[in-house]
């Protein structure tokens, strides 16, 4: 038995052709214990190079949809109107704690799969710039001056 670390595309393929081998036959104890620790290695090695991203919750509610034959008029009775239903799917809304709440029970989506972890972040430098203008009643032009005078 020699367990290579798999570090290359090279790697990669011959873990599977021996894998592929060793499979399409009767093993010995070493054998299975071989497959069982390439196996761990091909696993590790594609999780780092072919990583699936996370589904949106859009995606997977799309993919429901699609999977169940449902249309957007379907929806209107879990998410609301038909403006409500474009708006949400095509991203301008996020979900409610209601709407996710019905999509879960009438898709069969579990809710942790809709609430998402994507957060829309305002940039750092628009941040400090509000909290300028709050706590100096400085705005942009004023700041930069007041640099300027004192940087002279």
């Amino acid at each position: 038995m020699r367990i290579y670390p798999i570090q290359s595309e090279e790697d990669h393929e011959r873990a599977l052709s021996r894998i592929e081998g060793l499979m399409e036959r009767v093993r010995s104890a070493d054998e299975d214990a071989e497959i069982d620790a390439l196996v761990t290695l091909v696993s590790a090695y594609e999780d780092k190079h072919f990583p699936i991203p996370t589904p949106t919750p859009l995606t997977i509610i799309e993919f429901m949809m699609d999977q169940n034959g449902l249309t957007r008029k379907d929806l209107e009775p879990m998410i609301g109107s038909r403006a409500r239903v474009s708006e949400v799917l095509s991203g301008k809304r996020p979900l409610t704690l209601a709407m996710i709440r019905a999509l879960s029970v009438a898709l069969h989506i579990p809710a942790d799969l809709l609430i998402g972890t994507e957060l829309k972040r305002k940039p750092a430098a628009r941040i400090a710039k509000r909290i300028a203008v709050r706590r100096y009643g400085l705005s942009e032009t004023s700041r930069s001056r007041k640099k300027s005078a004192a940087a002279a």
